[in-house]
């Protein structure tokens, strides 16, 4: 019996996650492993790093997305002697069984160690499979995938694709206390599948298996700690380890902690690697590592850059080791893929992205010290950079913060007590750099390097923490000049401030500072002055023909042509924050239409996006904690990636600059393309539940929630900047106004009255309907996923009611052919073509939820019906998801039957909580005087509004308007307050 496909639908795709390719990106060089392939990935429990370990979500993950990479399963017994996958022996540390089984807990002497908790062996298999679901057993990560169900081993040997699947058996002899023979069962599952490897840390075990399990069955040893003792030989595994010719005659394989090969210092610094991979190598057993996380802490000296630790164990010059065992398959795959047989000295300052420092190499040394920049300068900036501060003796410094406490041991110093509080600086006391002189900082203070995680317990280079010496800003530049650069960055920030209140001229500093150092005179360095005022870089443009760069410090979505107009005025280049252009909520991309790079590089300003940083806790979930995949999402951005990345890690921007897969067009591996905005939770919600598409046919009476409908003025702006906010998911009951429901209002709108089109007009819908998963833990999955708010994960289709007189409709779907294809999601992955399909069929009646009214065919409903069947028979059938899906097929037929244009930015700009206007025909009280006009339009508030209300004007309603039936919405009312003022309602915040 083989293994097959898991059924799963990934339509909702996330483009960034890795089709591991590694077959197109292999490098031609022989590998310095045991047989010299490439080293294999090990994915720990499927995506672990994610998803809980061994859930179909993490399994899926992998299997869908890495083909190259095998599927690892902890098998654990049931009382029934059934396998599943677990992490952990003691059920408590990765499901939930207490909330089922409240009084199962036990207590067990499980190798030695007393163990208190809940235990597989306790309990049927078909009790567990019902009853208990998992979560995430590390507790820093994420719990928004708990509460999906265990799988059983079988199902990983035979239902995801992937190259290998690993057996991992860690309690051979505990169980044998129950009468439950591992060894049984791992041989009775050998014969009806194909199992690659098995691995063990009990000699015995192993030893039962030879020559019971197939020829091409590797059986690996794991070694535990080395204080640890080995139950069947009574050896500690270090002295095993010293053994490996015994090891030989019972595996293929060791299995060993990553520190056995590269050890570590108590303060967490590297040790010189060991011979453990030449002495396996050399007794013929291969090598794989373990304990491999991208969001663990790191040795210091891989600047919390978890592709680097990996390359040190597999291209490191004198060894590599086998295969790594990882809970995040993602990063070993691209520097497997893309990373190894760099040339790290290599420059090419033309090539994008532009790498420019942020205040030096400042993740490694403090900020704008020497060793910052000499750092920078190795690591291989293109641009260091150097944020000006001035002294109290008019010496204009390279300091990032214009307060010494940030950046410097001023409070432990004699000048602690000169604290000062400047309402135009902050509101918090603080010792200024002004307040001190050059002699003061440079005699008495040391540097202090940056923590920006430190509420995390996540700490920069602690050796490194007071190293290095500060610099004027003269000495920078007769640093910078020496250096091969392509240039250097000057900020400029409070030149009003220093003006007014120091009598100080920062730019006429900058400006003497340059010429006095020759940058003025010299065309081999580019002098980049980069500021959030726009009067500083007018005054800069007036004085000189440096490049300026105009710094946002605001979240903006995307510039109005006249925005970008005015800023091509004065500045040369923008440099934006990472929230700008990918947006998120709760850590997880947002799906939001976000333009603002193309439109400042169709305008002619090279983009740059600041700050990014190595900790995994400064990138959102679809970053797989991976500052180099973070790095690719900017820079290979689908529609515009930038010109430049301000970095404090400049080694790894550098490296990913050098990465073999960054020009490979079309061939690009997959996990090299960069994430689709809200696509992580898309993807693992199809990869996982195995059903991921639209069902409408037939709704139900229980929907949780209203349908509602509004005209809206799509672009709300604050300050000359465009928002976008995203939907927010209420549930409440329906009220019991809905037995007497009238049709919604409609998006398209022309002038009052508010009577309907006379005759028999057909009116065109459009409904989004969500993805929905099976009962029971998908559905508490899809809630976890709702409370995002994320507008894309829905599936659009337009519903024509051609007969007003009847509760019918036709429904007008575009779609995948085939739908559960698991090879569709590789190419939906990868945005290429797939078949589509679109599809008519009929509903007893319209949806309640999520459907909108947005319109009526002038015709009536038979010529309705014909122009939606003629635009359909049109339809080109090949789907590219977000290119030509079922948004564009919903759009394009909507205009078409109403002649609204772009309806779902309409729509989507509703759901996001902007302004919405009712227009005259939906609600216009000011334009009603009769009762019946008033009657109708609050009776339409009553069928849409979500939300309390709060009425102001009410003289607006007079009281033939049946105030109490409005009294009865506000009581019923549970959700997010409704202002209703004169035609608008505003969807705020408040009691």
């Amino acid at each position: 019996m083989g293994r097959g496909s898991h059924d799963c639908s990934v339509l909702g795709s996330f483009l960034v996650l890795l089709c591991l390719s590694s077959a197109a990106a292999q490098k031609a060089s022989t590998w310095k492993t045991l047989s010299g392939d490439a080293p294999l990935v090990i994915a720990k429990g499927g995506f672990s790093g994610l998803f809980p370990d061994s859930s179909g979500f993490a399994l899926s993950f992998v299997s869908a997305s890495s083909p190259s990479a095998a599927l690892w399963c902890d098998v654990q017994l049931t009382k029934d002697g059934a396998g599943i996958c677990l992490p952990d022996i003691n059920m408590n540390n990765c499901t939930i069984i207490p909330n089922a089984y409240q009084n199962g807990v036990k207590t067990y002497n499980v190798n030695g160690v007393s163990v208190k908790g809940w235990f597989p062996m306790d309990y049927k298999s078909t009790d567990l499979l019902r009853d208990v679901i998992l979560k995430q057993s590390i507790f820093s990560r994420t719990d928004k995938f708990d509460g999906l169900p265990i799988v059983p081993v079988e199902d990983v040997l035979s239902k995801y694709k992937t190259p290998a699947v690993w057996l991992n058996v860690q309690y051979d002899s505990f169980y044998s206390q129950f009468n439950l023979s591992m060894r049984n069962y791992i041989l009775s599952v050998s014969k009806q599948y194909v199992v690659d490897y098995i691995s063990s840390p009990e000699v015995n075990f192993l030893n039962s298996l030879i020559g019971r399990v197939s020829n091409k069955t590797k059986l690996v040893f794991r070694f535990l700690d080395e204080h640890t003792v080995e139950p069947s030989t009574n050896q500690t595994y270090g002295s095993m380890l010293k053994n490996l010719t015994f090891i030989k005659t019972f595996a293929s394989g060791v299995l060993v902690p990553k520190q056995y090969i590269l050890p570590v210092t108590q303060d967490n610094y590297l040790q010189p690697h060991t011979s453990v991979v030449d002495d396996a190598h050399k007794a013929g057993l291969k090598v794989y590592a373990a304990n491999f996380a991208n969001d663990f802490l790191l040795s210091y000296n891989y600047s919390h850059d978890p592709l680097a630790e990996y390359l040190s164990f597999i291209d490191n010059g004198a060894f590599s080791v086998d295969g790594v065992l990882t809970d995040f398959p993602i990063t070993p795959s691209a520097a497997i893929g893309c990373f190894t047989n760099q040339n790290n000295s290599k420059k090419d300052h033309a090539a994008k992205p532009l790498v420019i420092s942020h205040n030096g190499a400042s993740g490694d040394y403090p900020d704008c010290t020497d060793l910052a920049y000499q750092k920078a300068v190795t690591d291989g900036a293109d641009v260091i950079d150097c944020p000006v501060q001035v002294t109290k003796d008019g010496i204009p410094i390279c300091m990032s913060s214009i307060d010494l406490g940030d950046v410097t041991t001023v409070a432990t110093s004699q000048f602690a007590s000169q604290t000062t509080i400047i309402k135009d600086i902050k509101d918090t006391p603080g010792v200024y750099s002004f307040n001190l002189t050059w002699e003061d900082i440079v005699k008495n203070l040391k540097p202090r390097i940056s923590n920006p995680m430190s509420n995390y317990q996540m700490y920069r280079n602690p050796r490194n923490r007071n190293a290095g010496t500060f610099m004027r800003l003269s000495d920078f530049l007769a640093f910078a000049k020496g250096q091969d650069l392509s240039g250097v960055m000057i900020s400029v920030e409070r030149a009003a401030f220093m003006a007014e209140k120091l009598g100080f001229g920062v730019v006429d500093a900058v400006i003497k500072a340059l010429d006095d150092s020759g940058y003025s005179k010299q065309t081999a360095q580019n002098v980049m002055i980069q500021s959030t005022n726009s009067s500083v870089l007018v005054k800069f443009k007036q004085q000189t023909k440096y490049n300026l760069v105009y710094m946002i410090e605001e979240n903006v979505g995307d510039a109005a042509p006249s925005s970008v107009a005015d800023i091509k005025k004065f500045a040369d280049a923008v440099s934006v924050n990472t929230l700008s252009i990918y947006p998120a909520t709760a850590k997880f991309l947002t799906n939001q239409t976000n333009h603002l790079v193309q439109s400042l590089q169709s305008a002619g300003l090279p983009v740059y996006v600041y700050v990014l940083m190595n900790e995994f806790l400064s990138q959102p979930y679809d970053f797989f904690s991976d500052a180099t995949l973070q790095i690719n999402g900017y820079v290979k951005r689908l529609d515009g990636g930038v010109d430049g990345i301000i970095t404090d890690f400049p080694a790894t921007a550098h490296r990913y600059k050098l990465n073999s897969c960054m020009n490979m067009g079309n061939n690009t591996p997959v996990f090299m393309l960069p994430p689709q905005p809200g696509g992580l939770v898309q993807s693992m919600l199809g990869a996982s539940m195995g059903e991921l598409r639209a069902q409408p046919e037939e709704p139900s009476d229980q929907h949780p929630t209203t349908a509602r409908c509004y005209t809206l003025d799509a672009t709300r702006r604050d300050h000359g900047r465009r928002l976008d906010l995203w939907p927010r998911t209420h549930a409440r009951g329906r009220r019991q106004a809905s037995a007497r429901r009238r049709p919604m209002a409609s998006v398209t709108t022309p002038a009052a009255p508010a009577a309907r089109p006379a005759g028999r007009h057909a009116a065109v819908y459009v409904a989004a309907m969500p993805l929905r998963g099976p009962k029971g833990p998908g559905q508490a999955m899809m809630s976890a996923v709702y409370s995002l708010g994320l507008w894309d994960l829905q599936h659009f289709m337009v519903l024509l009611r051609p007969d007003p007189a009847r509760t019918q409709a036709l429904v007008f779907d575009f779609q995948p052919r085939d739908p559960e294809d698991v090879l569709a999601a590789f190419a939906v992955m990868s945005q290429s073509k797939i078949p589509g399909v679109v599809r008519r069929r009929t509903l007893p009646r319209v949806p309640e939820t999520r459907c909108w009214l947005v319109g009526h065919c002038n015709g009536d409903g038979d010529a309705a019906v014909h122009a939606a069947d003629r635009f359909s028979e049109r339809w080109p059938t090949d789907l590219v998801v977000g290119r030509h899906d079922c948004r564009d097929y919903t759009n394009g037929l909507v205009e078409v039957l109403t002649g609204e244009k772009r309806v779902l930015d309409s729509l989507r700009s509703a759901a996001n909580g902007e302004r919405l206007t009712l227009f005259s025909r939906a609600i216009s009280f000011s334009r009603c005087t009769d009762k019946s006009c008033s009657r109708y339009h609050l009776e339409i508030l009553m069928d849409n509004l979500p939300s309390s209300v709060w009425i102001v004007n009410r003289e607006l309603l007079e009281t033939e308007t049946k105030l109490a039936t409005l009294d009865h919405i506000i009581r019923e009312g549970d959700c997010l307050p409704v202002l209703v003022e004169w035609g608008n309602i505003w969807i705020s915040g408040g009691p």
